[in-house]
């Protein structure tokens, strides 16, 4: 008899658990056949204290960077750099339909910022361009702040992603050693 699972972290496990492929599937595809030795090595594939916060780095450089496809640009930044596969997969997500316009938004004022576009003519001629038809020049002008931003946030992001993951784990397994030893005491 097997229990149901509980909680929401419960629930996806069991989902996950239905619905991901196998590794004998993977092996199997003829897609992957050719690099399934590289793809599937298991250290890629394990949750270790080395491997996760750099998949979660990695995940926050693909999520922001890339536009499209980000998911598989994760997975295969994460073969050369062994880092988790499913983390770095995962944290792509952290950019989704409700999360890209306020980040485009913040990257094009952090870029603006940092190359200073309206602070030497009076006015501001990138908000007026914007205001008005006339998209050429707004994107002449918008299109290097927003990269540059871009950039930043993900460089940001990325290095607090892998802190906080690797702190997160830290934390995790003192919690495990710490009960451990409480069962053994009692």
């Amino acid at each position: 008899m097997t229990r149901a699972p509980v909680g929401l972290f419960g629930r996806l496990a069991a989902w996950s658990h239905r619905n991901l492929p196998t590794r004998d599937l993977m092996e199997r595809n003829r897609l992957l056949r050719p690099v399934a030795h590289r793809v599937l090595a298991p250290e890629l594939w394990r949750f270790t204290r080395r491997s996760v916060p750099r998949g979660v780095a990695l995940g926050m450089v693909a999520g922001i960077l890339v536009p499209v496809a980000q998911t598989p640009v994760a997975a295969l930044f994460a073969l050369p750099f062994r880092a988790n596969v499913p983390t770095a997969a995962l944290t792509t997500f952290i950019t989704n339909p409700l999360t890209t316009p306020p980040l485009w938004i913040a990257a094009y004022w952090i870029g603006s910022w940092m190359l200073r576009i309206d602070a030497h003519v009076p006015g501001q001629p990138v908000a007026e361009a914007a205001a008005q038809a006339d998209w050429i020049p707004w994107l002449m002008q918008a299109g290097p702040a927003t990269a540059l931003g871009l950039l930043a946030i993900t460089i940001v992001a990325s290095i607090g992603g892998y802190a906080l993951s690797a702190l997160g784990w830290r934390l995790w397994i003192a919690r495990k050693w710490r009960h451990r030893h409480d069962n053994r005491g009692s």
